[in-house]
């Protein structure tokens, strides 16, 4: 491939060299240069791809991409942009032969639903035989190769060549989660996206490597709105103006207000031991009723975020309800049918945030008692752990405090962290230091009539102890508990 045909949407200036130049790859980690390749180097946070440049020359790249003014060899091509992972995210959609224009992709940021709605939009698609792509916060899946995920979006390298494999396996469709630091970071440049999605917005991914403040949080969110061609909001949201300012798309809403174009009425909370959901009227663009086999009003909201994207690819009505009501999200309130006296759900709460909104939900369907078991990771903020211990026991009846990902730290010390803001709240608590007997203690002393949460680990799989990932699925455990 030529270089500049992989260069033909951006701004650049070439310093030195042949823009002409033929390149056998576009690399962009400097462990993986080869000979005659392009290399762009990226700017990070932790490492500066520009001082890479000599490991470049020596394994014979043949052209460089830069943002900073560097000295190389003659026979290398210099070409410098004004941001370099701009410009990764336009190579590599040539490089892969711009595979977005085969598929209709779809975008969904927010602060909470992005998870689950994804998998609502592809089992609702799939329901009616439309072949779709998922790259998300759990797992990449393309057709039935199922990759776990190291970021919630790629780098856009990953991204490209992803979607390419997707044309390849006969996906028509894509449904991704658009973090914001991945739209702050250009992983989502290089194409448009067919319909982009808004859920809802609440401060998080503030301070450190991430976004410096709310607006600027924001901001990043709202950028999607300039990059797709229908718009899909939450109107219910206070920020929803604000993350709409200086779109240019089409605009449809959801939600409660009566202004939403598809909007829930009637709601109902649908209990019985072992099975929480809930049930509403659709109305607006288009009128049925809705039976979600995932309980609360988040549930509602990504239920209308997925009906509002899938009424676009004009889904048959009985298959979007059936397909509503089968919908399970691994790791996301996944509800373990292990009895019919009491309920006992897996989640990947792990901050006080989540772990309110969820443990405030689950107590509107009144249980005879709601148990709550968690720990929290190490070499992690300290705070975390006074606020979700707090945080569990003014809402549970019982908090289980126990290991998650310890990490470097030892796990009693994070346990005593947590029951600190235990005994600030008025539940009641036990503290089991081993994470597998903890599950046990839940299931063996659970009464008719209980909620059991057991939150922090959701889709994870394993348990990181001094710097090893022990495999540990909390699925595997409680099926060997039962068993026994």
């Amino acid at each position: 491939m030529f270089l500049d045909s992989m260069l033909d949407q951006l701004k650049y200036t070439c310093l030195q060299g042949d823009v002409h130049s033929s390149v056998t790859e576009l690399v962009y980690d400097s462990r993986k240069i080869t000979k005659d390749c392009v290399f762009v180097c990226i700017t990070g946070a932790v490492s500066d791809g520009h001082s890479y440049i000599p490991d470049a020359v020596e394994k014979g790249a043949v052209a460089i991409i830069v943002e900073k003014d560097v000295t190389v060899p003659d026979r290398i091509t210099v070409i410098k942009v004004e941001d370099t992972r701009v410009a990764l995210a336009h190579m590599a959609a040539a490089y892969f032969g711009h595979p977005a224009k085969k598929l209709t992709t779809i975008g969904i940021t927010g602060t909470k639903g992005k998870t689950t709605t994804t998998y609502m939009i592809k089992s609702i698609l799939e329901q009616t035989g439309i072949k779709t792509g998922l790259i998300g916060t759990i797992e990449t899946m393309i057709g039935d190769l199922v990759i776990p995920a190291n970021n919630t979006t790629p780098e856009s390298y990953i991204i490209q060549k992803t979607f390419a494999q997707m044309v390849e396996e006969g996906c028509k469709c894509v449904v991704m989660e658009a973090s914001s630091q991945g739209l702050m970071l250009h992983r989502l440049d290089g194409f448009t996206f067919d319909y982009g999605i808004f859920t809802n917005l609440e401060p998080d991914h503030i301070g450190g490597n991430e976004h410096k403040d709310f607006e600027d949080y924001m901001s990043s969110k709202s950028k999607l709105f300039r990059q797709c061609k229908v718009g899909l909001l939450n109107i219910d949201d206070s920020h929803a103006e604000d993350i709409l300012k200086g779109h240019t798309c089409e605009v449809e809403t959801f939600g409660f207000s009566d202004q939403a174009n598809i909007r829930a009425t009637d709601v109902e909370l649908v209990g019985r031991d072992g099975y929480l959901g809930i049930s509403y009227r659709l109305e607006g663009l288009l009128n049925f009723r809705v039976d979600i086999g995932i309980p609360g009003k988040f549930s509602v909201y990504n239920s209308l975020c997925a009906i509002a994207l899938c009424r676009h690819f004009g889904v048959d009505l009985e298959e979007m309800k059936k397909a509503l009501n089968n919908v399970a999200v691994r790791g996301r309130i996944e509800l373990i049918p292990i009895s019919d006296k009491f309920t006992l759900m897996i989640d990947y709460a792990h901050n006080a945030m989540s772990l309110e909104s969820l443990l405030t939900t689950l107590k509107e369907y009144h249980p005879r008692r709601l148990v709550c078991m968690f720990g929290c990771g190490g070499n992690r903020s300290r705070s975390r752990r006074f606020e979700m211990g707090e945080v569990s026991s003014n809402l549970a009846d019982l908090t289980v405090v126990t290991s998650d990902n310890p990490r470097f730290e030892e796990p009693q010390d994070i346990i005593n962290d947590i029951i600190e803001g235990v005994k600030r709240g008025r539940g009641e608590y036990v503290e089991i230091i081993d994470r597998r007997d903890a599950i046990k203690y839940c299931i063996d002393n659970a009464r008719e009539g209980d909620v059991i949460v057991l939150a922090g680990k959701g889709h994870e799989d394993y348990q990181e102890i001094k710097g090893v990932k022990y495999h540990m699925d909390e699925r595997e455990i409680i099926c060997d508990i039962v068993r026994k």
